[in-house]
């Protein structure tokens, strides 16, 4: 059995990178050129400038363990295309840098690849059912890991997999490799912060407060076990602290980046607007000027960091209280689970400056939670639709076209297919969901058909990323709110002792038909 999941596992892992290798040669953003100025920056430059380098706009702004990462590439690079380690060789792209660059991140998949088969054998130890090449191609074929590290260009399955190792280390109960996994990934990309207070709260609960362990020892044991990659990646650096965090942490840059991640804060901004139209008020251009930097609202209160701080914390607080309070070690790894994917969903929404690709934080971990409950399913199916559509602006090459939607609606097809398999009576969409996910047709009539044809694209030049935003900004709090009230009040069914217990609905189905059974057998017994 294990070997058949293992060859199954093996042939959807090739067939995903059958597939990133065919986008190769696709269209590649800015961040190609960020990412090979930062392999400038660590090749040709002492560790003591890094974070003080200016040559031109891509400035090193993660923090020093992935600078260490851009280091090593840089020591290969070099003998593939030593022009692409220049410093003032901005926007160089030779073939072997292109090729160099895209397979750099194909061969550090192997990390993501690694974490998602520890994940799903954690998740074979809770007993929950699910279907291996289900989950399999939800995690490797992912759409949206496609459409920002093999088209637009990051490392994203690279850290997605120490997340998940990270997580799969929690669920198997080994806490202190746990923490120290999860140090390692805040210090390769700041932005899982966004998830550290579900992890931090799983700790003190199973780990430093458990029973049978001195709470002092426990509190002390973690502490090192979680500053040990600290000390590594910032030890070097210490004298330039001040320096790093400000690269870190630019709050000058804005409430919202150019194109508006689809969040509270995309409603805010066209609230606003349209609230200054109906008033008369002069309108702020600004913030949809497409400059990243700080403005001020024309009519609503401008936000200011430590409001969106604020409000981060707040909604991230009844799920984190949630999770404190669970005494069995069963539940609490699914809520905890849960709480990932709502803390990271809570900074999405609420965060300052959250850039669109974000959205991620949360769909990852979700493909998990697909196989515990069909309202999990439903929640991951709904966030999935709009966030993946929401990355569309970040593709815009015309030649992307093609691609983006083929991709795009093949995964979400075969998601809303084995969602249906999987749950043989699905609580599916209601009617307001069913009419949401059918809206998605008209965002591309209007880019590819209406805006054309009257030339909108040319009078209104931001309308069509506010109509994406917003629309999607809909969904993603709909399923915030939605999940969230579901995560607190709902009793969760769990596999105890090899029996699967099924949903409500699918136990009164089972009950029916056992009932029929037995009458059918009484009354051939009576004949």
């Amino acid at each position: 059995m294990l070997e058949t999941y293992k060859s199954k596992f093996f042939e959807v892992l090739l067939l995903s990178t059958c597939v990133k290798i065919l986008l190769i040669p696709a269209y590649h953003s800015t961040d190609f050129e960020v990412h090979r100025n930062w392999l400038a920056i660590a090749h040709s430059l002492p560790l003591n400038r890094w974070y003080y380098d200016d040559t031109n706009e891509w400035t090193l702004d993660y923090p020093p363990l992935f600078a260490y990462f851009e280091w090593l590439l840089a020591k290969v690079a070099q003998h593939v295309d030593p022009e692409m380690l220049q410093l003032h060789n901005s926007n160089y792209v030779s073939k072997k840098t292109k090729y160099f660059q895209r397979f750099s991140v194909i061969i550090m998949d192997i990390v993501y690849a690694c974490g998602a088969w520890r994940m799903l054998k954690g998740f074979r130890s809770l007993h929950i059912r699910y279907q291996p090449i289900t989950a399999e191609a939800l995690l490797l074929l992912n759409v949206g890991l496609l459409f920002i590290d093999h088209i637009h260009f990051q490392y994203n399955g690279f850290l997605f997999g120490v997340l998940l190792l990270s997580i799969s280390c929690l669920l198997e109960e080994r806490y202190l490799l746990g923490c120290t996994v999860f140090a390692t990934l805040l210090n390769l990309k700041h932005i899982y912060l966004y998830t550290a207070p579900a992890f931090g709260v799983y700790l003190l609960k199973f780990y430093c407060l458990d029973n049978k362990r001195s709470t002092f020892t426990s509190v002390l044991k973690l502490a090192i076990a979680g500053l040990v990659p600290f000390a590594i990646s910032f030890g070097p650096f210490w004298q330039h602290l001040p320096q790093i965090l400000s690269r870190l942490f630019p709050f000058r840059r804005g409430l919202t980046h150019a194109y508006w991640a689809p969040n509270f804060w995309a409603l805010y901004n066209t609230a606003d607007k349209v609230v200054a139209k109906a008033l008369n008020i002069s309108i702020a251009e600004k913030y949809t000027s497409g400059i990243v930097q700080n403005y001020e609202h024309s009519v609503l209160p401008s936000v200011r960091p430590l409001a969106t701080f604020i409000l981060t914390v707040a909604a991230m607080l009844p799920v984190l209280i949630k999770l404190l309070c669970y005494t069995t070690k069963s539940e609490s790894k699914i809520m905890f689970l849960r709480s990932v994917v709502l803390c990271s969903l809570s900074s999405f929404l609420f965060g300052w400056h959250v850039h669109e690709k974000a959205i991620l934080m949360s769909l990852i971990p979700f493909c998990f939670l697909f196989f515990v409950h069909a309202q999990d399913a439903k929640y991951a199916f709904l966030l999935s639709a709009a966030g993946y559509y929401s990355l569309f602006p970040l593709l815009f090459d015309s030649d992307l076209i093609v691609i983006r939607y083929s991709l795009y609606l093949a995964y979400m097809t075969f998601m809303d297919a084995q969602m249906l398999r999987f749950y043989k009576t699905p609580p599916i969409m209601n009617v307001w969901e069913d009419l949401y996910i059918d809206g998605f047709v008209l965002l591309p009539l209007y880019d590819h058909v209406i805006s054309p044809a009257m030339s909108l694209n040319e009078k209104l030049p931001f309308l069509s990323l506010l109509l994406t935003s917003v629309y999607c900004s809909v969904g993603v709090l709909y399923v915030f709110v939605r999940y969230y009230l579901y995560a607190l009040d709902l009793k969760f069914a769990f596999k105890q002792k090899g029996k699967r217990e099924l949903s409500r609905m699918e136990t009164k189905s089972r009950m029916k038909t056992q009932v029929k059974k037995k009458v059918k057998s009484l009354k051939e017994k009576l004949q």
